[in-house]
């Protein structure tokens, strides 16, 4: 049985372990289509858990070493013959610290944190080494490096949207983007519109800018195009955001035909559109952006946040020449200058490939999630999409609220989201429903956790009362 000299390298147990395995590759000690130690054989040789084990697979199945095969076990692949899965395995089981508590949060929707770290990691210590981390270290221009901008507008051809990179800018995040485009477009006193279940982050900004808001009812598609026009012709309203792929809370995507609607009602009235596209990426069918129908009056909004690393704080905004002035000096007024750090960081991921193998990790996994979802959940309503990071789910009749449900949640270690939360006009609209993040902790323990949810729904109120 193979077994890995530990104490060549430095690091955490799993990282040592695949290191080993690398080293042991490319020496001829282990030769193509050797079969590896079983996670119990390997942690029992070793004195660890099979989940760290199983970790240090992971890591080295994402470097293109070895490939798992179900039902026969783990395979050396030989290097040079990196390739990413369609569908990857589950993540590691020990990739939660030790000693953390039970608590499971699934009121933020988020990507995995296993498929994030190696993957940051990487680029972190190619940050560190690069030629180009003094002049990271200095001062930007207005809007960004031109090499960061013209990596903005390369994301954003990948999501459909012939970005420009003279027209993109550089924001802290796209919550920043949303501050920016708010307070550089809009004045106090003016409304601005948005789905009527919206993610709380919108009337975060729109309220603490002075600025009214407002909620457009919704259908299955998202913002309704009549209850648009016809508040349009109440209120001229100056703004109008939306977010028309996997809708936060609902996970609605909204028809080519829909968004091309919606475009014309904003010229018709002369509407400023922003398209908040965090989970374009997520799409189950490739869609155009709502900012490819109405160009000239659309400011397109995307980040990294959800499809590659939550806490690369870089969001890139993309709109008409004559906003960029007004713009850029919102963004200087609000943190001076993005990061140049977090930017090259974003620029090697994209330039390189990995950032949409990142991407593509993260819709995997939530594919895989959200057929878990259904197996545990399907008996109860709920709207989703099969590639969404969360599920909109009806409580049955007898639950008052959201917030009911989640403060019986909160009792069993669960943090959920009330649909209160979400309802923009104050008038009740999801009430009766939670949004359950689905990409937290691993696989294992997300089957655990809506098992138990399942439990809960079903709950007899005298057993908690």
């Amino acid at each position: 049985m193979w077994s890995p000299n530990l104490q060549a390298s430095d690091g955490p147990i799993y990282e040592r372990i695949a290191a080993a395995l690398e080293r042991d590759i490319r020496s001829g000690l282990l030769s193509v289509g050797s079969r590896l130690p079983t996670l119990k054989e390997l942690a029992a040789a070793l004195g660890v858990t099979p989940g760290t084990v199983n970790r240090a697979y992971e890591l080295a199945q994402r470097r293109g070493l070895v490939e798992g095969e179900v039902g026969r076990g783990t395979f050396v692949r030989g290097h040079g013959e990196k390739a990413v899965p369609a569908v990857p395995p589950a993540p590691p089981f020990a990739s939660l610290p030790e000693a953390s508590s039970e608590w499971v949060d699934l009121s933020i929707v988020k990507p995995n944190m296993a498929i994030q770290e190696p993957y940051v990691r990487a680029a972190m210590l190619e940050l560190a080494q690069s030629p180009t981390l003094t002049e990271m270290l200095d001062y930007t221009p207005d809007g960004g490096h031109p090499l960061h901008r013209q990596a903005g507008a390369s994301w954003m051809h990948h999501t459909g949207l012939p970005a420009k990179s003279e027209q993109v800018l550089l924001t802290a995040g796209a919550q920043h983007g949303l501050l920016v485009s708010v307070s550089a477009l809009t004045k106090p006193g003016d409304l601005v519109l948005c789905e009527s279940l919206c993610y709380p982050g919108v009337a975060s900004v729109v309220l603490s800018l002075g600025r009214r808001l407002r909620g457009v009812r919704m259908d299955e598609q998202g913002m309704d195009p009549t209850n648009l026009r016809d508040v349009c012709k109440q209120e001229r309203p100056a703004m109008v955001i939306c977010i028309a792929t996997c809708q936060n809370p609902t996970t609605a995507v909204m028809s080519a035909a829909r968004r091309s609607e919606i475009a014309e009602i904003a010229r018709e009235f002369d509407v400023i559109l922003v398209d908040d596209d965090l989970y374009g990426f997520l799409a189950p069918t490739p869609v155009p952006p709502l900012a490819s129908f109405a160009p000239e009056r659309t400011l397109y909004l995307t980040s990294l946040s959800k499809s590659v690393a939550s806490t690369v704080r870089l969001g890139y905004l993309h709109g008409p020449p004559e906003w960029l002035a007004r713009l850029a000096a919102s963004v200087r007024t609000s943190v001076w200058m993005v990061s140049p750090l977090a930017a090259q960081l974003a620029t090697n991921l994209i330039t390189s490939g990995k950032a949409h193998e990142m991407a593509q990790a993260q819709r995997s996994e939530a594919q895989a999630r959200q057929l878990m979802a259904k197996e545990l959940l399907g008996q109860f309503e709920y709207r989703s999409q099969s590639t969404a990071f969360h599920v909109w789910l009806k409580l049955p009749a007898r639950w008052t609220s959201g917030d009911q449900f989640a403060a019986l949640a909160r009792g069993h270690q669960l943090l959920l989201s009330g649909g209160d939360a979400f309802s923009v006009n104050r008038d009740g609209e999801g009430r009766q429903h939670v949004r359950i993040a689905l990409m937290a902790s691993t696989r294992e323990q997300m089957r655990f956790v809506l098992t138990k949810l399942r439990g809960l729904l079903d709950t007899p109120d005298s057993a908690w009362l």
